[in-house]
């Protein structure tokens, strides 16, 4: 059963004592808080209400944001609502391409199945489109992380998924392929 309370116990458990982040979840919307210095207070990675894959992609946007935009806000990125056109489509593609892959990995490192999310259900026709383009760029992305190594953060957060749902994960392509859904390409 994938519950979403253990993936925060996961996190607290592999990178509170090092980077002074929690994971927690029941937003209505995901939001990055950064921890205020000297307080006490932790940074915070919140996903949306319960949601297992919300946590996952949040702590993905965690893993690829450097030093600098773990103090902003949301690490500093724009948000454009949903009803995108297929211009501002293309550009939340580019920003979600690692994060995604990353997503998709640390599924595979949990053995959960993976789509890609072009959260924008109201955008037009020509942004919908993008979707098998999108989960093409993602499933390259992942690969290329499998074959340069992965980044010290996602490696360890995938190895601590293994570890939790026993799934034998080492690395290999063959997990991420287990898992990878493609999307049916949306015809006229």
């Amino acid at each position: 059963m994938y519950r979403s309370r253990t993936l925060e116990e996961l996190f607290r458990d592999t990178f509170y004592r090092r980077y002074h982040t929690v994971l927690e979840g029941g937003a209505e919307e995901p939001v990055y808080l950064p921890g205020k210095d000297g307080t006490g207070t932790p940074h915070r990675i919140v996903y949306t209400l319960d949601y297992f894959r919300s946590a996952l992609h949040e702590v993905a946007h965690w893993c690829v944001a450097g030093r600098h935009r773990r103090t902003l806000e949301d690490y500093g990125y724009w948000y454009a609502p949903d009803g995108r056109d297929a211009t501002q489509q293309s550009l939340f593609a580019r920003v979600e391409e690692s994060p995604q892959a990353l997503e998709a990995l640390f599924c595979a490192a949990c053995g959960h199945d993976f789509r890609v999310s072009m959260d924008n259900l109201d955008g037009d026709e020509a942004a919908r489109r993008l979707e098998t383009a999108f989960a093409e760029q993602v499933y390259r992305r992942a690969r290329r992380y499998l074959e340069e190594g992965l980044p010290a953060r996602p490696l360890a957060w995938c190895q601590a998924l293994a570890d939790c749902f026993n799934t034998g994960w080492n690395g290999g392509a063959e997990s991420l392929d287990r898992i990878f859904i493609f999307p049916t390409d949306v015809t006229d």
